[in-house]
């Protein structure tokens, strides 16, 4: 069974597939060893850990070198977190999500965002893009490959439900796999989503979202929880080393 295969298959079990979120190659090889299944990396967590915000603002080339380091030595699948496609036109976007297959990753996650000014793409628009996506991937030996389209109206409507299941439906027969809509969290809407769309919903964590017992009765197929692991590890960082310059003691260093 291929990765892509595979990535696919957890998606479609009786349990939730929860998703580790990584941004470098030490926590993807952590998560692999407590016993994720899969690996998400997070742009978010990666763009951080280089001295950047979120956002694109660090070069395609050196996010894929990361993303690459991380496919070579895991040896469960990896989804790419490539934000809006890194590219000013479709061209551009496909033949990064060609490149980004190319380096072993099973899957990618896609945004409707605007990059340069705020709003959401046009949904024909965004749907282009996804069919001429799956087109290349499909031409280029990439069958199945998983394209989780990302849908921001609740980062950015006031009432963004009826347009989430507009653009999830649109989305998905333009060739998306899945659908990731970050920021849902009402359990009523969750469920509307689920009923509504064919394929699987993955829904971000978030303070008062957070079990997949109940993510899973809810028809939620793929839980993740982006930078919050990255966000928890350099807050730990911060303030051991705070302790350590105002304790000028390094004992703690040795506490259980």
């Amino acid at each position: 069974m291929t990765k892509i295969q595979e990535f696919n298959k957890l998606h479609t079990s009786k349990e939730l597939l929860f998703l580790g979120n990584a941004w470098d190659l030490l926590s993807a090889l952590t998560l692999e060893k407590v016993g994720f299944k899969a690996i998400g990396t997070t742009s978010w967590g990666i763009a951080n850990s280089l001295g950047y915000a979120d956002g694109e603002l660090i070069g395609f080339e050196r996010h894929l070198g990361i993303i690459k380091t991380i496919t070579e030595n895991v040896k469960i699948p990896v989804s790419a977190d490539i934000e809006a496609g890194y590219g000013e036109d479709t061209a551009k976007i496909v033949d990064n999500i060609l490149r980004t297959a190319d380096v072993g990753v099973a899957g990618i996650n896609i945004e409707d965002s605007l990059k340069k000014q705020k709003g959401l793409k046009e949904i024909s628009e965004h749907c282009n893009l996804l069919s001429k996506m799956r087109t290349a991937l499909d031409h280029n030996g990439y069958k199945d490959f998983y394209i989780n389209a990302r849908i921001d109206t609740y980062f950015q409507k006031e009432n963004p439900l009826l347009e989430t299941i507009d653009r999830a439906k649109a989305y998905v027969e333009s060739g998306a796999s899945g659908i990731f809509v970050p920021g849902l969290i009402e359990e009523n809407e969750i469920k509307e989503i689920t009923i509504h769309i064919n394929a699987p919903l993955n829904v971000l964590s978030l303070p008062g979202l957070t079990n997949c017992n109940k993510l899973k009765e809810l028809g939620v197929k793929r839980f993740s929880f982006g930078n919050a692991l990255s966000d928890k590890v350099i807050a730990f960082i911060e303030k051991n080393a705070a302790q350590l310059l105002e304790l000028k003691d390094t004992s703690l260093l040795y506490e259980d």
